[in-house]
């Protein structure tokens, strides 16, 4: 009998054994994930498959693919998964018809240009009680700016994902050839002006000028760099009669009056005529580094400034950030938020986007690592390392584009009122107050 019980209980002792190797087992080679009767949770991510930034990346997934994996393994209970193949101009129109469908994903990726029409039509989760209520996650991580970007009418409704400021380009060669040395920190509109006003000439003798001072620097450079606020909040008023404004109308008819009419192009730049041009970070991440570096911008030394500031104004610019927001009607509140803070906020997934994307990190301590410097040391075709300091001021100083209903509609009638007022023979005060009025009018009959 007592052979018996002690039989039995090396049996049951040794099943145990087998029964714990066995769990072990499915663990550590995630078997249990696939048992059925196991709950998981299924996060569908919204994303487009070619760059943000509308340059050539065979890498569009990677940054992502990476987060998921390492999201999921801590966070074994969560299955996330996405629709491969949906390109960036494509991608806004699928996501709406996902929406209006009730088949959104619990979390997608909104471009810029569709972040207040996406606000605005309620498709985007408001984001403050989430916020409120987690002691673990810290918005000072992120830069200002770029963390204000998923903000509209002051409700929080996305994370930033990555940024890119804008940038203004020289052509150093350019510089050089006419003894004049780079701007600045701190730089001006006049330092500005009258570097342009120097390189604009005939430089072979042929009687036609074929060297030039900028492209593409438009009016909306010129107020964001002399601290004009065109609107208020709601978007109901125009100031262009503002005094900063009106310094910055007079500032671009001066620098129009450079070229005698002749209508520059960003071709010309290319060609290495043209001494200044503003630009995305994105566009010189893509062609500073070898081999894009000689298919574009070739046969001349170029990099990248501050803006120039205006005499009411400071050396910044605006920002173009892609973010990322949770779905008003998913059911996966905590698990989305979850992931959104990884994939934003956790410094090894952020750092990836200088390894596989052209845009910029929206966390500061990752911007200016020292793994960062190196990367920049190591990878553009001069072999110069960026100021790293200079990209991270710009990212935290950035202007802010206002969050409201129609806000792109509201700057074309801008565009038109100013493109008036610099193409009239009249008195540039007095049609600036007749083009306010009319901008004024149509911001009435939309409300």
């Amino acid at each position: 009998m007592m052979e018996q019980r002690t039989e039995k209980k090396y049996i049951i002792r040794g099943g145990a054994c087998v029964l714990l190797l066995f769990i072990l087992w499915m663990i550590v080679s995630d078997t249990y994930k696939k048992l059925p009767w196991r709950h998981e949770d299924v996060i569908r991510i919204g994303v487009f498959s070619d760059s943000y930034w509308e340059v050539q990346n065979g890498y569009s997934y990677q940054i992502l693919d990476d987060a998921i994996a390492q999201f999921e393994e801590e966070h074994p209970d969560v299955r996330i998964e996405y629709v491969s193949g949906i390109i960036k101009s494509d991608y806004s129109e699928w996501l709406s018809e996902e929406i209006m469908k009730g088949t959104a994903p619990d979390v997608f990726f909104v471009p810029g240009e569709h972040f207040n029409d996406f606000a605005e039509a309620g498709a985007l989760k408001d984001l403050t009680r989430l916020i409120e209520n987690d002691e673990e996650f810290l918005p000072e991580k992120y830069y200002a700016s770029a963390y204000e970007y998923g903000a509209y009418e002051g409700i929080q409704y996305a994370l930033p994902y990555e940024c890119a400021p804008k940038l203004m380009f020289v052509n150093k060669s350019i510089l050089t050839a006419e003894g004049i040395g780079l701007p600045a920190k701190g730089w001006t509109w006049e330092d500005f002006y009258l570097i342009c006003q120097k390189v604009t000439r005939d430089t072979d003798g042929n009687g036609t000028v074929d060297q030039f001072g900028t492209v593409g620097y438009t009016w909306e450079d010129a107020f964001d760099s002399n601290g004009v606020c065109l609107f208020n909040e709601k978007g109901t008023e125009c100031y262009l009669t503002d005094k900063k404004a009106g310094t910055a109308i007079s500032f671009m008819d001066r620098m129009e009056g450079l070229n005698n009419g002749y209508s520059v192009t960003s071709k010309e730049f290319a060609l290495g005529n043209v001494a200044f041009q503003p630009m995305l970070f994105s566009e010189y991440r893509a062609y500073k580094s070898y081999p894009l570096s000689i298919k574009k911008y070739a046969g001349f030394e170029w990099d990248c400034l501050t803006m120039p500031a205006g005499p009411d104004g400071e050396n910044i610019s605006r920002l173009d950030t892609l973010t990322i927001a949770m779905s008003a009607s998913t059911v996966h509140t905590r698990q989305a938020w979850e992931f959104m803070k990884f994939l934003t906020g956790d410094e090894r997934i952020q750092s990836e986007i200088f390894d596989y994307s052209e845009g910029v990190s929206v966390l500061k301590e990752v911007v200016e690592s020292e793994k960062t410097r190196k990367f920049f040391r190591e990878s553009t075709d001069t072999g110069d390392a960026l100021s790293l300091q200079v990209l991270s001021e710009a990212v935290e100083r950035a202007v802010v584009i206002p969050g409201f209903h129609d806000y792109d509609e509201a700057v074309a009638e801008v565009d038109r009122a100013v493109r008036t007022i610099l193409e009239s023979s009249s008195n540039i005060s007095m049609e600036t107050i007749i083009q306010n009025r009319k901008v004024n009018t149509y911001l009435k009959s939309k409300q």
